[in-house]
């Protein structure tokens, strides 16, 4: 087995120092993830704020509060 070990690093501290890569490397991936959900948010409510203020007051073209459900009639005896 051939020698890559360029720093002369003990075995402990090497492994010490590849776990400490992995973990930098995953926090990395988590705070681009974050940050990607932050933009994507922050968007839409920039999209959202810049529409006009009476767009806020129109109603809603599918009124769902005003479907009323029927019920079967139940006939006791």
């Amino acid at each position: 087995m051939k020698n890559d070990n360029i720093l002369e690093m003990g075995e402990k501290s090497r492994l010490t120092a590849d776990i400490t890569l992995l973990m930098l490397k995953g926090a990395g991936y988590a705070a681009v993830f974050c940050i990607s959900v932050w933009a994507v948010i922050a968007i839409i409510a920039l999209i959202g704020n810049a529409l006009p203020a009476e767009s806020r007051d129109t109603p809603d073209p599918i009124n769902r509060s005003s479907l009323t459900i029927e019920a079967p009639a139940v006939q006791l005896t």
